[in-house]
């Protein structure tokens, strides 16, 4: 095993109590003989997270260094929201949903190692992934000093039959079914569920009922569509059907919403920041909810000229998640022009589910730009004179006139 240059003295590591990450523990602890903290973040996964204290017990990790911490709110809170006042999509289709929880995840190993007096940080993202990027640059960002140890870049541990052997060699439960080869890896937020791997690596075949985890299939959702109320104020769902939720509260409850009627599911190819394309399967039903419920609102409480801008930069800053550069400037002063166009982002929408679809049927707001008297097909009463249109025209079309002179001479 090829060991980093300056072996660390205490190492606080990304800790899902799995396998791979168990035997990263024991890793860390042979190759370097160093002190490891776990630190396991509670993302809203739905899983429950104890065994993770469990498990590091057993392989000898003090108490004391075992950081099992409910991050949810400060998840949707400062990371998920901001995300989706820019309605980000990633190449026009993907949510973000493992994107925008790395940037959390390292800052807490960042603040955690300065806690403890860490020296290095490290986590379990292969070489050939997206997140060994996110949590560097992240990590790098926050703590321009802090060593980072990737075991999957420097280990020879470079098969599942390695894996296992190392585990049995050093008294590491293993599951029986983490015998065998797993049918496709899994990464579980409060945002969405990514599968990636295995028999979903073929592109031309359509992967199995079992892969979807939150949303039944739309085919198998109630034959009578639901309707929801969000409002939304500075441009962040607040109440659902009247009800004030936090953060958290909110994407969860819109979770269970959009699963029960099959919406949110994603089959993606995706063009990968390392090079390579790759095929995941994504659900998320809440936020797709929440990203039409924010277009919705935004359709009559933003100025075309503020709308259009934010669409046009909404695929830079998409890219700047995807890619690993929250805590970067650009980003930051992305967000700060984000922010600003959601002043008057307030309002409520209505909105139809049924069978994988889900469709802004009404919307309201004492913000509104809507004026009914200057759209209607009936008498205006003076509010807009058509006549002023033809001089309209004809400013905007002279450069198109005398294009057109030039090209008949």
């Amino acid at each position: 095993m090829s060991a980093q240059s300056t072996a660390p003295k205490k190492v606080v590591l990304a800790y899902s109590g799995g396998l791979d990450t168990s035997i990263i523990l024991k890793w860390l602890q042979t190759e370097y003989g160093c002190e490891v903290v776990t630190f396991t973040a509670d993302l809203g996964q739905g899983e429950e997270l104890e065994p993770a204290r469990a498990k590091a017990e057993l392989m000898g990790i003090k108490p004391e260094n075992i950081r099992i911490e409910d991050v949810r709110e400060e998840f949707v809170r400062d990371f998920v929201f901001p995300m989706f006042r820019a309605n980000a999509l990633y190449e026009g289709l993907y949510l973000l949903g493992t994107s925008i929880a790395r940037p959390l995840i390292s800052k807490r190993l960042v603040e955690i190692a300065a806690e403890v007096g860490a020296d290095a940080i490290a986590h379990g993202a292969t070489g050939k992934g997206n997140d060994q990027v996110r949590f560097e640059l992240a990590a790098y960002a926050l703590n321009p000093d802090i060593q980072v140890i990737a075991p999957w870049r420097v280990w020879d541990l470079s098969s599942r039959t390695k894996l296992l052997a190392f585990a049995e060699e050093n008294q590491i439960p293993v599951a029986k079914d983490k015998r065998g080869e797993a049918p496709f890896s899994v990464d579980a937020n409060l945002l969405h569920t990514s599968s990636e791997g295995k028999v979903l690596e073929d592109p031309a075949v359509e992967a199995p009922d079992y892969v979807y985890q939150r949303t039944v299939a739309p085919e198998d959702a109630p034959d009578t569509p639901e309707y929801a109320e969000i409002t939304f104020a500075k441009g962040d769902p607040v109440a659902l059907n009247g009800k004030d939720l936090s953060p958290a509260e909110m994407l969860t409850a819109l979770n269970e919403l959009g699963g029960k009627h099959g919406v949110g599911r994603l089959d993606l190819v995706e063009g990968r920041y390392v090079g390579m394309k790759s095929r995941g399967i994504y659900e998320t039903p809440g936020g797709t909810i929440m990203l039409e419920a924010h277009r919705g609102i935004e359709s009559i409480t933003l100025d075309r000229g503020a709308a259009h801008l934010k669409d046009e930069l909404m695929p830079k800053y998409a890219e700047l998640i995807y890619n690993g550069y929250w805590f970067s400037p650009e980003r930051e002063m992305l967000q700060a022009l984000i922010d600003t166009s959601q002043t008057r982002v307030n309002g409520t929408v209505r909105l139809k589910l049924y069978k994988g679809s889900c469709q802004t049927v009404g919307r309201w707001s004492k913000d509104s730009l809507y004026s009914e008297a200057h759209v209607t097909f009936e008498d205006d009463a003076g509010a807009y004179d058509q006549k002023d249109a033809a001089g309209f025209i004809k400013i905007n079309a002279l450069r198109l006139k005398l294009l057109a002179a030039r090209d008949k001479r």
